[in-house]
């Protein structure tokens, strides 16, 4: 997620705050596990006494969830707070991990930002519970996206497995097929510029998250973090081929300058100006609550790849984590387990969430649905099978906020003419080879 100019000074002292106390637990050798572990004996007993949790989470779906949870546990009342969105909940959790009083029990975490609280201890390794028998009820690439260094830390949630939103209305009107492959993508791009100056193949003036995601669906593996010892490495393979490969169309000016999420962005989207979006499966739901006018024309494929074989990556998706210094952890983690896998996870999925659940994605009801926003298409199967071709082994660094708070000063320079992508991803390296060591990593580039 793009972290705005706005947020830069919370994210800074955020990331700051964290990866001192994360080293600091590194250093002392505290045991960050904790109690050894429980049985589900234990969980069903506190589940029969009074109990009060406190969930801060910005999810819309979570209150409704807590009232279920309560509905069939009526010993236990859950209070659900929003703090903030991401990096605004981040500082005030760090703050209260720091003070070691007035956190909640459980926090929503995005699963790029779980290395960082991982690594300072503040966070429960799950097995204590049991919970990585539960393995096999998730999608690998998310079960892969909750563990970190060995241990457990979230139960996922949700999915965002990246697609190619296109609007077919304007494809049509201009005779244009829908790319398969990256090279096609760049000739469609050409195309429409040619047919209208107007129309642009995408929207992009800088977005961390997006450019993470599709160096990772190309292969590109910068970052490896194991404990306190983290390599960057943004000229890696994968990451040069984005780099060369994107900065056509950037040359090409075949990308929109408006900012996301902007109202010039929507207006675009509506239009069919911006003829495409390289978005996680999340962005279904936000063009049809956002882009109404839409309706009927837009469309979703497999995201592009240069030999036209599937793959694919992650964009957005986090759960619940459980907070070592919660005071009722068992209560909490039977809350954690029934948001991912019971009753909960039908509440949020019906919200909106792609789920993260292999029961569901097995399933031809979900995969069968027909989505009258998308003019009738089987979107879900398009989602499923991009989640079964995310590569593996990608991982963010453990101070992935305070990464994301740099781009746009040192790759985003490349969207408006003022270096290259492949220079401002070697610009994004050193800065943050040159911070991990100021926080006291121990950082390599290869």
């Amino acid at each position: 997620m793009l972290i705005g100019r706005r947020r830069r000074a919370a994210s800074l002292a955020l990331t700051a705050a964290l990866t001192a106390l994360a080293l600091t637990a590194c250093g002392t050798g505290t045991d960050a596990a904790g109690p050894g572990a429980v049985g589900e004996a234990d969980i069903e007993a506190a589940l029969d006494k009074p109990t009060e949790l406190t969930v801060w989470t910005w999810s819309a779906s979570v209150p409704d969830v807590a009232k279920a949870f309560e509905k069939k546990y009526p010993k236990v009342k859950v209070r659900v707070e929003n703090v903030g969105t991401s990096v605004e909940q981040y500082t005030k959790l760090q703050n209260a991990i720091k003070a070691g009083k007035g956190g909640p029990d459980l926090a929503t975490v995005e699963y790029s930002a779980i290395p960082q609280f991982a690594l300072s201890g503040a966070l429960v390794d799950l097995t204590r519970f049991g919970f990585d028998d539960l393995k096999d009820t998730f999608t690998p690439a998310t079960w892969e996206s909750v563990n970190v260094g060995g241990k457990l830390y979230e139960l996922p949630l949700n999915a965002g497995p990246m697609a190619l939103f296109y609007n077919k209305k304007t494809f049509d009107q201009h005779g244009i097929a829908v790319p398969a492959t990256w090279d096609e993508y760049l000739k469609a791009g050409q195309a429409l510029q040619a047919a209208d100056p107007d129309t642009y193949i995408a929207a992009d003036n800088g977005n961390v998250g997006l450019t993470q995601s599709l160096i990772w669906a190309v292969g590109g593996r910068p970052f490896t973090a194991d404990g306190d010892k983290v390599t960057v490495n943004l000229q890696d393979d994968g990451s040069k081929k984005f780099a060369d490969y994107y900065q056509q169309l950037i040359d090409d000016k075949l990308l929109s300058p408006v900012a996301g999420w902007s109202t010039e962005w929507y207006e675009g989207l509506a239009k069919g100006n911006i003829a495409t979006l390289l978005s996680g499966a999340w962005m279904a739901g936000t063009l049809e609550s956002g882009v109404p006018g839409g309706a009927g024309d837009w469309r979703v494929a497999p995201l592009p790849s240069f030999d036209g074989k599937p793959a694919s990556s992650m964009n957005g998706g986090g759960s619940l984590a459980l907070l070592e210094e919660s005071k009722n952890q068992l209560v909490a983690a039977a809350f954690q387990r029934f948001l991912s896998t019971g009753e909960g996870a039908d509440i949020t999925q019906k919200a909106g969430s792609f789920p993260a659940r292999t029961s569901v994605l097995g399933s031809q009801e979900f995969i069968g649905q027909k989505s009258a926003y998308f003019g009738g298409q089987q979107i879900n199967q398009v989602f499923a099978d991009s989640l079964d071709a995310v590569g593996k082994g990608w991982q963010y660094l453990p101070y992935d906020v305070y990464a994301g708070s740099i781009f746009n000063d040192k790759v985003g320079k490349a969207f408006t003419g003022g270096t290259t992508l492949g220079e401002g991803l070697k610009d994004w390296q050193d800065a943050l080879v040159t911070y991990g060591k100021s926080q006291g990593f121990t950082v390599g580039q290869s």
